[in-house]
Order: C-alpha cells, then sequence, then structure tokens
C-alpha cells in the first residue's frame, strides 16, 4: 500500500468514524425528555390582545397540562400585560376555557400597572383573575423560583 493509499484509507476510515458518532449522538438527541423533577413550574406570558395569539397561548397551556410525563407535577401561571389583558376582558369568547383551566390550577393574573397605564377598569376583566403589581416582578419572581418562562408567538397561519 502506498503512502498516499494508506493516507486516504486512514482519512475515510476516520471519517467513517465521525459521521458514526455524530449519528449516534443525534439518535440521542431525539429521545424524548424525562421529567424526573417531582414539581416543574411555568409562567406564560401574553402581551397581545390578538385573538389567535390567545387562543394559542391557552391551547399551550392545556397541552402543557395534559402532557402525560408532567401530570400531577407542573404548576402553571398566565401573566397578562400591556394588551395581553384582552385575555381576561369579559365576553372575549375565552371565559369557559379559562376557567377550565383555573379548575385545573392555573393561575391567572393580571398586571397592575397595565390596567393603570391603559386605563382599564377592573371590572371589565372576569372576577375570577387575581391582579399582581407588576407582570414583569412576576415573571422575575417565577423564573428566580426555576420556573420556565414561555411567551407564545404570533400563530403561523399555515399551521
Amino acid at each position: 500500500m502506498t503512502m498516499t493509499t494508506r493516507r486516504a484509507f486512514v482519512g475515510a476510515a476516520l471519517t467513517t468514524l465521525a459521521l458514526m458518532a455524530c449519528g449516534a449522538a443525534r439518535a440521542e438527541d431525539t429521545a424524548p425528555a424525562v421529567a424526573t423533577k417531582a414539581h416543574y413550574g411555568a409562567i406564560f406570558q401574553i402581551d397581545s390582545g390578538s385573538p389567535g395569539v390567545i387562543k394559542k397561548t391557552l391551547n399551550n397551556i392545556e397541552n402543557l397540562l395534559h402532557d402525560p410525563r408532567l401530570k400531577g407535577k407542573v404548576q402553571v401561571e398566565l401573566i397578562a400585560n400591556a394588551q395581553g389583558f384582552a385575555v381576561y376582558v369579559k365576553n372575549n369568547g375565552f371565559e369557559k376555557k379559562l376557567q377550565a383551566l383555573q379548575q385545573q390550577g392555573v393561575l391567572l393574573a393580571q398586571c397592575a400597572n397595565t390596567l393603570r397605564e391603559l386605563h382599564v377598569d377592573r371590572n371589565d376583566l372576569y372576577p375570577f383573575i387575581t391582579v399582581v403589581p407588576s407582570g414583569m416582578g412576576e415573571i422575575t419572581i417565577r423564573e428566580a423560583e426555576g420556573w420556565a418562562y414561555i411567551h407564545p408567538s404570533t400563530p403561523n397561519p399555515g399551521l
């Protein structure tokens, strides 16, 4: 075997080994996550009044609550600020879904700063909503407690 042939052979062998190693790593990366902790927390922020964003956010929360890996292990909060207060406005079509989420333990919170700054009357919101001093404060506290922060984006019309 000539030196050039030997180099080509070694190069091909190393390339094959590298590809095999990458393939094994990729196979491991595709395994689903396992919920090994006894408790998880997730805070969802909604700052858009778009019905599509509201629907997507509420669906995301529902999906999280029904993930079999997290059954009985997850606590969820929905914090509304800025234009997101629309999720809690009476007669918006989301009352039943909000009540169902609350019955499953979801904390429904509204930023008091938003109500004041946008001149929203508290009486225009569903009475079962909790008002917190600051949406950003609520997120900061939850994240410091180890909660996941989730901010759904505007839905893609193609999905």
